[in-house]
């Protein structure tokens, strides 16, 4: 099994953004959102705010306590919707219990969505615009292609529970050559399309959610998961038993959270542009 080393690939691309930054006539603007105590949130939003002080995008965070409401938050959306200094608005997921995520994330001026879930910027990637395409998804596409494998004609098995992130990983593989299937965690007839997949992606939070057992041999496996366990950061995957048969694996950490990143700020430059148009 080989790794496949998102840090390294990351640190590629920002530089590359760090090159361009410094090119433009301005500073492109970040406002990030985070609401409760959620330590995977809090983790990933720091990884964010570091590599935008890295590459020179101004970065501004607003937190909220778990009590707070969601008008409180869409109003605060509002007022940077209108912030010509802000190119790019990110409300951190998940929200707490209580929260219309799909609603808040609707009150962001699509151009400004820089996560790339607004329901307008979803449309235009799939009927085939360009826009503003989701990170995560285009990393994890990114961190596939960066095996050199032949992807035409490959399977893949995409385990989700939220279609903001299936759906457009779905359409970037077809794009690629290659036939996604999404099931949810809790479904039971998909393990026999799991064993046959080319390509396994797995993003539950379920520590060890995915073994040896389930996947085929030669397998490319992209572990999205982000666990707290014992102290220690794990994915969603069980890397021994996982390693014998996976041709590829990410790592957790170093593996889809850099290039999520790495993508994120490239969709804030994209945005940038967008405006200045």
């Amino acid at each position: 099994m080989k790794k496949i080393d998102g840090n390294k690939i990351a640190a590629a691309i920002r530089q590359q953004l760090k090159s361009k930054v410094s090119n433009l006539p301005n500073k492109p603007g970040l406002a990030i959102i985070l609401v409760g105590d959620n330590s995977a949130s809090h983790t990933y939003v720091q990884l964010k705010e570091s590599a935008a002080d890295e590459i020179g995008i101004n970065f501004k965070k607003y937190l909220f306590p778990s009590t707070a409401s969601q008008a409180d938050i869409t109003d605060k959306i509002n007022q940077l919707n209108n912030d010509s200094s802000i190119n790019g608005i990110l409300v951190q997921l998940p929200l707490p219990k209580g929260f219309n995520e799909d609603a808040v994330i609707a009150s962001i001026k699509p151009v400004k969505d820089v996560d790339g879930f607004h329901p307008d910027n979803i449309k235009a990637l799939i009927s085939g615009r360009s826009g503003i395409i989701p990170g995560l998804a285009a990393g994890i596409v990114e961190l596939i292609v960066s095996t050199k494998e032949t992807l035409s004609g490959k399977t893949a098995m995409i385990f989700a529970n939220n279609p903001i992130f299936s759906d457009p990983l779905e359409y970037l593989l077809d794009r690629r050559g290659v036939k996604a299937v999404t099931c949810h965690a809790d479904a039971e007839d998909c393990w026999h399309l799991t064993k046959e997949a080319d390509i396994v992606v797995v993003a539950v939070g379920r520590p060890k959610f995915i073994n040896g057992d389930m996947i085929k041999k030669g397998a490319i496996v992209i572990d999205v998961g982000f666990n707290h366990v014992d102290g220690r950061v794990i994915g969603d995957v069980d890397v021994e038993s996982v390693q014998d048969k996976a041709s590829w694996l990410t790592p957790v950490p170093g593996g889809v959270g850099p290039m999520t990143v790495a993508m994120l700020l490239s969709n804030v430059i994209k945005a940038y542009e967008l405006q200045s148009q």
